[in-house]
């Protein structure tokens, strides 16, 4: 029934409107419940979804910290003599230490033009044209590779001199070849050099063809030709040299590298004063805060989530303390709905089987030895970590730092496999593979309660029930709404009926009045 049909009291003298309001009060109790229990139900499921992010945040934190090698492999290193030899590691786990003795050092290759090549006020920047170059002209132009080989086909390029200048086709030979040159404006000399250091062994480090190269630039076809052009060594007539190799001894053997940076044990070592009568010391020690600071952030963000899945399990649920409808929002202050709904809101997670399997299966996973590993290290307390002896702190973990330095120092290695270990089976894996698996288990079982946060309602348990409870309450205020029409439909007939009385009340009056 529309608004402007319903009679309000105009005969009775009734308050029809407030009436009607207290009669759908009592109809709206089931509703506020159906409400309420929906409420609660979309809090569970955020903090279920809370605590999974939790656990996804800790698992990441797992896998890129304790679990990383590199997280081991931070190590100190000391030389006798920096100027010498600089040592870095790069990803070994293992100390590195020893002698090193520097015969000679990597060199690259060079050629450069024989005479000037070009006239006094020549501009590198002009047409090569201008400089009397004619022709299509097609170079070529090989060079050592960094595994100290000769490249088989190499560099070429061709182009008109007449829209290329000299710098324009170095610019281009040095982006795209082995080599760079230079033009010299002083001289009017070009050079040539390898990109890579180093001797191929017994050939040529650069190769160039072309009559460009060759005529015009008045370079060699070889950097062997360009460093002994008359073939009688000795003879300073140079102009060129060879590419050298790096000699050096390594705790007393004699080897020989392309360059002068070069790694040997996952450490990376780069040569810089040659001096074959100098023995260079050097030696190795775990950046031991460094690896500590990262299995105290592990153990640190492990406790925080204990801490918050233990407090979610034990939360108290107060049943008084229901959420509030709108209604009873309206006659309350800003802070008591807080306070309220700080209470109607508590417990949502309490003994939930689902966090409470999977708190403790992570107990286990971190209590438990790890089997078959190459380091006598299988279990958190030889590295000073240990299970907190206050049972209110409900299994997390403390520190003995002095011995878990003690540990990193004497053991990197064995640390990185206590927790990264692989294998078939739970006992075989390393405690941070095992923490992982839980918590995907864990994040699994929950997501199927609580889905993701892009999840549609029929994938998971709580968004079904919500689903249905819309429905329930889609029908339910179809319903009020009817209940209300049919209030007003009586009320209005009884309002109706009053003045259908009084106006015959009215005219009997009148009637008897008037036979007086």
């Amino acid at each position: 029934m529309s608004n402007d049909m319903r009679i309000g009291g105009l005969a009775s003298g009734m308050d029809t409107d407030q009436i009607i309001k207290d009669l759908m009060k009592a109809e709206r109790i089931p509703l506020d419940k159906l409400e309420q229990k929906k409420q609660y139900l979309e809090w569970q499921r955020d903090d279920y979804r809370d605590m999974n992010k939790a656990m996804f945040d800790f698992s990441n934190l797992i896998f890129d910290g304790v679990m990383k090698h590199t997280t081991y492999s931070q190590k100190t290193i000391e030389t006798s003599d920096p100027n010498a030899a600089s040592i870095r590691n790069i990803n070994s786990t293992s100390d590195f230490n020893g002698t090193l003795k520097i015969d000679q050092l990597a060199s690259s290759a060079t050629m450069f033009s024989a005479n000037s090549v070009f006239t006094s006020g020549f501009d590198p920047a002009a047409s090569l044209s201008d400089a009397g170059v004619t022709g299509t002209q097609s170079i070529t132009i090989k060079a050592i590779k960094p595994d100290g080989t000769i490249e088989t086909n190499g560099y070429t390029l061709s182009f008109d001199p007449t829209t290329e200048s000299l710098n324009s086709v170095m610019s281009k030979i040095n982006a795209s070849s082995n080599v760079t040159m230079f033009y010299d404006s002083f001289t009017r000399k070009v050079s040539v050099t390898a990109k890579n250091s180093g001797d191929v062994s017994g050939g040529d480090e650069i190769q160039l063809s072309g009559s460009f190269l060759t005529t015009n630039l008045g370079l060699d076809t070889t950097n062997t030709i360009a460093a002994d052009p008359d073939g009688n060594p000795g003879t300073n007539d140079g102009r060129g040299s060879l590419g050298m190799n790096a000699k050096f001894s390594y705790n007393g053997l004699s080897t020989e590298r392309t360059t002068n940076t070069f790694q040997l044990n996952g450490f990376e070592v780069s040569l810089k004063e040659a001096d074959p009568t100098k023995t260079i010391t050097f030696s190795s020690i775990p950046d031991t805060e460094k690896i500590l600071d990262k299995i105290v952030k592990f153990v640190d963000e492990y406790n925080k989530l204990i801490e918050k899945v233990n407090g979610e399990l034990n939360e108290k649920k107060y049943r008084d303390f229901q959420p509030l409808t709108s209604t009873q929002k309206e006659g309350m202050a800003e802070k008591e709905i807080e306070l309220w709904e700080e209470k109607s809101h508590s417990g949502t997670l309490r003994n939930d089987s689902v966090l409470s399997s999977g708190v403790n299966k992570m107990r286990v996973d971190l209590y438990s030895t790890v089997s078959g590993g190459t380091s006598s290290t299988n279990q958190l307390a030889q590295i000073g970590i240990k299970t907190s002896s206050n049972y209110l702190d409900n299994g997390k973990l403390v520190i003995d730092e002095s011995k878990l330095k003690e540990a990193i120092s004497k053991d990197p290695n064995g640390i990185y496999e206590l927790f990264a270990k692989s294998g078939t089976t739970s006992n075989e894996q390393g405690l941070g593979r095992r923490l992982r698996e839980t918590l995907k288990d864990t994040m699994g079982s929950i997501e199927k309660k609580a889905g993701k946060y892009s999840s549609v309602n029929n994938t998971f348990s709580i968004g079904r029930l919500l689903t249905n409870m819309n429905s329930q309450i889609d029908r339910f205020q179809d319903r009020m709404v009817q209940v209300e029409n049919r209030y007003w439909r009586q009320f209005t007939a009884m309002e109706k009926a009053i003045q259908q009385s009084n106006q015959q009340s009215m005219f009997l009056m009148n009637q008897f009045g008037g036979g007086m």
